[in-house]
């Protein structure tokens, strides 16, 4: 692979790593691992605030990297390339995260969309709103009732029966954490049952 002479000494090592990295040579994917994992680590931890995700996201942008090491060209830096890699890929999660969040667990003016109050307002002006809403109340139903057992209870709890976070690690004995990481994938596989739903004619 022909070097940039305009890069620095340190872009041209990556280059020639890469280099041996698409023969194969698993020592230089290793190098290239170490030589970035960290820095692209405490980039995503910046950008969503959570070790574990942040984690996640860095073996995803170095597995996605390494995938498409063959697209590399050493016109820019590797580090550069790296970075947007890192970074379109937290982008998307936090579009993804925040997209199943606002259109699960609230509304725009923050409360809970999912629970029957947010539903129903001044149903007693508008009798076309009520019937709606009971419309809407009776599908949710039938959506959570297709979770497996922990879930729907969870999301029953909370959103049925308005219980608080604190409420709901009481009831079921589990670290309040537990309650919102659940809640969280609840919600996830909610928008996935709702999204087919949409898809079929």
């Amino acid at each position: 692979m022909e070097l940039n002479s305009n890069l620095s000494l340190k872009a041209q090592k990556d280059i020639e790593l890469v280099g041996k990295a698409k023969k194969g040579d698993q020592q230089a994917y290793g190098e290239l691992l170490g030589r970035y994992r960290d820095a692209i680590y405490f980039m995503l931890l910046k950008m969503v605030n959570s070790p574990v995700d942040a984690e996640d996201l860095t073996i995803e942008a170095f597995g996605k990297a390494f995938k498409n090491i063959d697209q590399y060209t050493p016109n820019f830096a590797f580090s550069t390339w790296l970075f947007k890699i890192a970074t379109n890929n937290c982008i998307d999660f936090i579009r993804k995260k925040r997209a199943s969040h606002v259109s699960l667990d609230q509304t725009i003016d923050g409360e809970d969309s999912l629970a029957p109050s947010s539903l129903i307002q001044s149903d007693t002006l508008d009798p076309e709103l009520t019937m709606i809403n009971k419309q809407k109340i009776k599908h949710m139903h039938k959506v959570v009732s297709r979770l497996k057992p922990r879930y729907r209870q969870l999301v029953e709890l909370r959103y049925f029966k308005e219980y608080s976070y604190d409420e709901i690690a009481a009831e079921l004995n589990i670290p309040i954490g537990t309650v919102k990481a659940q809640l969280f994938r609840a919600r996830e596989l909610l928008l996935n049952i709702l999204n087919r739903s949409q898809e079929k004619p």
